[in-house]
């Protein structure tokens, strides 16, 4: 028997005083499904997201959640007002003994429960936000942004928790590996149209062009019969004119087609301006050490960086890499150690807390209130790359309308605010390009073209980024920050790294295990039994990651299977077998913890 939908929006129609968001929409959320939203930056995702959410009421249409169905909405900025700290408002609809459940979200999205409402950062609030949600477990999770301010370790910890739940959700998201691991299908909003597929993320880039060049076929025929009618009607509509009027009727009707048909709107006209050569020693960091009371941010830290580098910066929330970022530029003095700027460098930063941008500036003022900009007795004009350029012009470029030229800045949704950033930055030329979080809020195409122009980038770039789609596209090298100075640098990207660092854990766990079986026997019998929270939140997830391990395990023998891998790949048969000696080792050490932890919890 079929079950009842979990909510249904009907002929949904909305519109802010202009053009319409929505004219028409019909959507339906089954039980269990898992659904990505994308679309544009501006394309209308958490306004949609908001009136599934009850939360913006539609001009027109109904929106109907099924009996009993409970909607819950992670919220962007939540209200805490009359909450003392993070975990009270967390908790504030479960029953007394459910703290445990936010406690739990607490450790896995790294907050403290205990913090202060009035001391926490927008993070942490959006962070309690989030537990607050998986705490009280709906039947349906509108879950908006939800990776923003979390690093990789948090990321993953939610990654699994969606995947382990039964609830249905859908996800806003820009982390495509966490879009791609979760979902099974995909609506995308496309100039206040949605469409819905029956596949996950993984396959809506191949849907999209597929779509738009069907789109584009029919646009040409289109084009191609408006010209041969428009030819007849030329050359012999004189002769025919009582007997064809339909056709000419025809004719106007098809011009009127076209005219009614929504153009696509572009990407961002984005470029990335090198400026003259640097030195082929671009930074050299000596010795370096660096610490706030008790806490080393690094230690003994070295670093050559040559022209044309790209560094990426990868670590838990507040472990340091902002910091060591701005000692690798100079911007923050190293407590011990040097570090050596190279000759020519002209620098372009991209901050992940837009502190370039007012907020109570309109997007006219940002641009040509920018001293790197402003164009001598020209108050419309900017200077871009060299060359002055008019404002609306510009901004046009970076998908601004006119009408958004003169509205402030605090009004950008956050996809806008970083397009907005990047139109300064790209703006002028560089050469060492800093970039921190660029990838928050940005919408696929665009994140796309990023990617493109600093893969063709002559100069240098280091970032940081929880991004682990984006790390992999771009980052040769990466710095792994993982606390009390620690700092280790590998060669590749975020995947690369992983693989690395499993070897050195492996190495890691195997001693430790060998030390604990010596220990094992000394222990006093009358210790205490029982689990930690810890070591409870550990056992709960060993099954899934072994069964993770398990279907890697038979991928890569699959893989291997191939009796033609080694001599038509051998780099490739290199790696699978060095993945797959780890993995087996993994799942061996795995399956040890789970029974160590089963036979404590039994007592």
């Amino acid at each position: 028997m079929a079950r009842a939908p979990l909510l249904q929006l009907n002929e949904i129609s909305l519109t802010f005083g202009g053009d319409p968001v929505f004219d028409g929409l019909s959507l339906v959320i089954q039980p269990g499904d898992r659904v990505a939203l994308v679309g544009r930056n501006g394309s209308g995702k958490s306004t949609l997201m908001k009136v599934m959410a009850g939360l913006v009421e539609a001009d027109r249409g109904d929106v109907i959640a099924g009996p009993g169905v409970s909607v819950g909405y992670m919220e962007q900025d939540p209200d805490l007002s009359g909450f003392e700290t993070l975990g009270e408002f967390a908790a504030h609809s479960l029953d007394p003994g459910e703290m445990y459940k936010v406690e739990r979200a607490g450790e896995g999205l790294k907050f403290d429960p205990a913090r202060p409402v009035a001391t926490a950062s927008g993070g942490e609030r959006r962070r309690a936000a989030l537990a607050r949600l998986m705490a009280e477990e709906p039947e349906l999770m509108l879950l908006d942004e939800p990776t923003n301010h979390l690093d990789i370790e948090a990321i993953a910890w939610l990654e699994q928790e969606l995947k382990n739940t039964r609830t249905a959700f859908v996800i806003i998201s820009h982390d495509r590996a966490f879009l791609r691991e979760l979902t099974r299908a995909t609506l995308w909003i496309d100039r206040g149209m949605v469409r819905r597929q029956e596949k996950g993320f993984a396959a809506f880039e191949a849907w999209r062009d597929t779509l738009w060049d069907e789109e584009d076929m029919q646009r040409h025929k289109l084009n191609r019969k408006i010209k041969a009618e428009a030819r007849w009607a030329v050359e012999g509509i004189s002769a025919r004119r009582k007997r064809n009027q339909g056709r000419v009727r025809a004719l106007q009707d098809l011009r009127a087609q076209r005219a009614a048909q929504i153009t696509r709107q572009g990407t961002a006209a984005m470029e990335l301006d090198v400026g003259p050569k640097s030195g082929r020693k671009v930074i050299e960091a000596t010795g370096l050490f660096k610490g706030f009371g008790d806490k080393t941010i690094v230690k003994d830290f070295s670093l050559t960086v040559q022209r044309g580098d790209r560094i990426a910066l990868v670590g838990p929330n507040g472990v340091g890499k902002t910091t060591l970022l701005n000692m690798l530029i100079g911007r923050e003095k190293p407590d011990a150690g040097t570090v050596k700027l190279g000759t020519n460098l002209e620098l372009a930063l991209f901050d992940q807390a837009r502190a370039q941008l007012d907020g109570d500036m309109t997007l006219w003022e940002s641009l040509t209130g920018d001293p790197d900009m402003r164009v001598s007795g020209k108050a419309d004009q900017v200077l871009v790359r060299g060359n002055p350029k008019h404002v609306v012009g510009y901004l046009k470029e970076f998908l601004f309308d006119e009408a958004q030229a003169r509205a402030p800045v605090r009004s950008l949704s956050g996809g806008e605010k970083a397009r907005l950033l990047l139109a300064k930055i790209m703006a002028r030329s560089s050469n060492l390009l800093i970039l921190d979080e660029p990838t928050n809020d940005l919408d696929v195409e665009t994140l796309d073209l990023l990617q493109e122009l600093l893969g063709n980038y002559d100069g240098t770039v280091i970032l940081v980024s929880h991004d682990r789609d984006f790390l992999d596209r771009v980052a040769a090298t990466t710095i792994a920050m993982e606390g009390d100075g620690k700092a280790t640098i590998y060669a590749g990207g975020w995947s690369d790294y992983l693989a690395q660092r499993g070897q050195d854990d492996f190495a890691q766990s195997v001693a430790e295990t060998k030390k604990a079986a010596v220990a094992r026997p000394k222990q006093d019998k009358t210790a205490k039994k029982g689990l930690s929270f810890t070591e409870k939140h550990r056992l709960e997830a060993l099954p899934s990651e072994l069964e993770r391990l398990e279907a890697e395990i038979g991928k890569l023998e699959e893989l291997l299977a191939d009796p033609e891998l080694f001599t038509r790949e051998p780099v490739k048969f290199k790696k699978a077998t060095e993945a797959l000696v780890q993995r087996q080792e993994k799942l061996a050490a795995s399956e040890e913890e789970w029974l160590e932890l089963e036979e404590k919890a039994a007592g």
